[in-house]
C-alpha cells in the first residue's frame, strides 16, 4: 500500500526583525554574524500569535489544499517546544478549528526541532495500518532565545502541517528511519524561559552526526545514492549547518538550495525541515526524488524518501510559502521584545 502526503499548508508571521538590527543592539558585528550563521532576518510572532494559532492557520490550509473533508482526520499530532500550555493539548485546539470530528485520537510531540517529523511516522502508520483514513501531522514553534545569546538571532516562528493517507497523492514516501542517542547538546527545564546549549558541541557530536547518520543510514538501506534525489532538505538550525552537511554526504549545492528557507525567516524549530519540504513541493514536478533529514536536540533525526507525483502538478499549493516570505513588515528591536515578551514587570494580554 502507498502511502504519503495528499496536502500540505504553511503559515509563517508576517513581522521580521533583521540581525543587524539585533547585533546593533548588543554592540556586535552584524556582517560577522550574518556570515557566521547566514542569516539574514527572522520572523517574529506578534502578540496574538502563538504555536496554537500558527497550527491552527496551516492546518486549514494543509485541509483547503488537501480537499479532503476534515471529518474523515482520524489522528492530529501537533509537535512543537513551545506549546502554549504546559497541561492542555494544542491538537485539540486544531481539531477544533478545522472542524473534526471527536472520535480520533490526538496528541502533542516534544523532540526538541524533529517533533513535527515525529508526528508523520506515527500518522503513516495508522494510515498504512488502516487505523485511520487521513492523519494530521504538524510541525510548529514560536522559538526562544535569550537576549543577547546567539540563538537571538535565529530562533523565529513558523509552522507546516501534512496531511497522509494513502489516496490522491501529491508525493509517496517511499521510506523512513531514524538515528537517536542520547547527546544533551540543547535543553530547557520545566520552568525555565529560556533554553541553554554546549554552543560549539551543537555541531559535531550532535546536528552533523545524526543528520548525516540518518540520511547515509536510509540512502544504504534502500541502495540510493546522492545523485539519485533531485533535492535534499535538512534541518536549518543556520543557513550555515545544512550546506556544509549536504557537501560532507556528497551532495551538490543545487540539490539543496531550493529548500533552504532559514536565511530569509530564521529557525522554525519544529517547523525547519517541514518548511524547507513544502519550498520544494511547491514547484517540485512528476518523478523527482527528495531526500528529507530533520533533527532534533537530544538527539535524533529522522530521514524520508519522498517522490513527487503527478497529482502535485495537476493540485498546485494555493497558498506556497513564497507567498508568506515576500509578506512581511518590519519590525524595531523594542517591538520585537515588546511582542515575545521581553520586557519583564509588563503583562501584556492577548485580545
Amino acid at each position: 500500500m502507498k502511502v504519503g502526503i495528499v496536502g500540505y499548508g504553511v503559515y509563517i508571521p508576517r513581522y521580521r526583525i533583521k540581525t543587524e538590527e539585533i547585533a546593533r543592539v548588543w554592540g556586535a558585528d552584524s556582517k560577522n554574524i550574518s556570515n557566521a550563521l547566514l542569516i539574514h532576518e527572522k520572523t517574529v510572532p506578534a502578540i496574538d500569535e502563538d504555536t496554537a494559532t500558527i497550527s491552527v492557520e496551516c492546518a486549514r490550509n494543509a485541509v483547503q489544499h488537501a480537499k479532503i473533508n476534515p471529518k474523515d482526520i482520524g489522528a492530529i499530532y501537533v509537535g512543537s517546544e513551545s506549546h502554549p500550555y504546559a497541561v492542555k493539548p494544542t491538537s485539540t485546539i486544531v481539531a477544533a478549528a478545522v472542524d473534526a470530528v471527536p472520535e480520533l485520537t490526538a496528541a502533542d510531540y516534544e523532540f526538541a526541532c524533529k517533533a513535527g517529523t515525529a508526528a508523520i511516522q506515527t500518522t503513516m502508520g495508522l494510515v498504512k495500518s488502516k487505523m485511520i483514513r487521513y492523519g494530521l501531522a504538524i510541525g510548529a514553534d514560536t522559538s526562544q532565545g535569550k537576549p543577547g545569546d546567539v540563538l537571538e538571532y535565529t530562533a523565529s516562528a513558523g509552522g507546516s502541517a501534512y496531511i497522509i493517507g494513502t489516496e490522491n497523492l501529491i508525493a509517496e514516501i517511499h521510506d523512513t528511519y531514524s538515528y537517536t542517542t542520547d547527546t544533551p547538546d540543547f535543553w530547557r527545564r520545566e520552568g525555565q524561559e529560556f533554553p541553554s546549549h554546549g554552543a560549539r558541541f551543537t555541531g559535531q557530536p550532535a546536528y552533523f552526526r545524526h543528520v548525516i547518520k540518518a540520511a547515509k543510514g536510509i540512502m544504504n538501506k534502500n541502495k540510493l545514492k546522492p545523485d539519485d534525489f533531485d533535492y535534499v532538505v535538512f534541518h536549518q538550525p543556520n543557513g550555515k549547518f545544512p550546506l556544509k552537511a549536504a557537501q560532507i554526504i556528497g551532495f551538490e549545492k543545487k540539490q539543496i538550495t531550493e529548500g533552504l528557507v532559514t536565511p530569509y525567516i530564521g529557525n522554525t524549530y519544529s517547523g525547519s525541515t517541514l518548511l524547507g519540504l513544502a519550498k520544494i513541493l511547491d514547484d517540485a514536478n512528476e518523478g523527482e526524488m527528495i531526500l528529507a533529514v530533520s533533527y532534533g536536540s537530544g538527539a535524533g533525526s529522522d530521514a524520508f524518501i519522498i517522490e513527487v507525483t503527478k497529482e502535485n502538478e495537476k493540485r498546485r499549493n494555493p497558498k506556497p510559502l513564497q507567498r508568506y516570505i515576500d509578506r512581511k513588515e518590519y519590525v524595531d528591536y523594542a517591538t520585537y521584545a515588546k511582542f515575545k515578551g521581553k520586557i519583564k514587570g509588563v503583562k501584556l494580554e492577548k485580545p
